[in-house]
């Protein structure tokens, strides 16, 4: 069982994590990615280490199948990410042909010859101011993105960013090139949490339609914390 669109965009989300800042009134575009730039710059200073535990769930509808793996991450600095499986469940086929896979693929885009060519970045994207909103009770600026140039990890949407802290605390994307004729309507959605200075994946919500297999969807859950400052950054 193949869900190659799941596992490259789940894979190709890579955010800058920001700082608390002073509130600020309504910016322009190129305020506000400049703003994203010079906290991402903070964050990479600030934080060394991270592992958290995740939990993937995969649910197909058209053959009432379910597999499950338990991680635990871990994400280095600059940002490599490396995973390792403390349980599953499911059929195995299920198992090693998608989460599997899925987790390879974020190994993958984490990479330091990947990862520049997958962050969310003007190098990278065109952007679109289109509104103000309120997320998680906090305003947040809303953009459209759009890939300058379309690989196996990007993505088309929009993305929530933080009016305070300037990081993106929600994402929704699609593919920007189909990976395969027998893949359609891919969707995802992930979420941010602030845990103390810093916003870390909350949850991910991706689902797909395949011609093959029908209605494929894969839930990630992201807890248990631990978290490494450099000393530098530390209060």
């Amino acid at each position: 069982m193949r869900m190659p669109a799941l596992t490259l965009l789940v894979s190709g989300i890579t955010f800058p994590l920001a700082l608390t800042s002073d509130v600020a009134p309504p910016l322009t575009l190129q305020q506000v990615l400049k703003q994203m730039d010079e906290q991402d710059h903070v964050r990479s200073a600030l934080l060394a280490r991270y592992t958290c535990s995740r939990r993937y769930v995969l649910d197909n509808y058209r053959f009432h199948t379910t597999a499950e793996l338990s991680v635990r991450m871990t994400y280095g600095y600059p940002g490599h990410k490396e995973f390792k499986v403390v349980g599953e469940r499911g059929p195995s086929i299920v198992r090693q042909r998608v989460l599997q896979r899925m987790l390879e693929a974020e190994e993958e885009a984490s990479r330091d010859d990947v990862r520049e060519h997958t962050r969310i970045i003007p190098l990278n994207y065109e952007f679109q101011l289109v509104g103000v909103e309120v997320q998680q009770g906090r305003p947040a600026y809303v953009l459209e993105i759009r890939p300058k140039a379309r690989n196996k990890f990007s993505m088309r949407g929009k993305i929530w960013v933080d009016g305070e802290d300037f990081a993106i605390v929600r994402v929704e994307a699609s593919p920007a090139r189909n990976p395969s004729a027998f893949i359609r309507n891919t969707r995802v959605v992930q979420q941010y949490a602030k845990f103390g200075r810093l916003w870390l994946p909350l949850f991910n919500h991706s689902e797909t339609d395949s011609l093959v297999f029908g209605r494929t969807e894969v839930t990630i859950d992201s807890s248990d914390y631990e978290i490494t400052q450099n000393n530098s950054g530390a209060n």
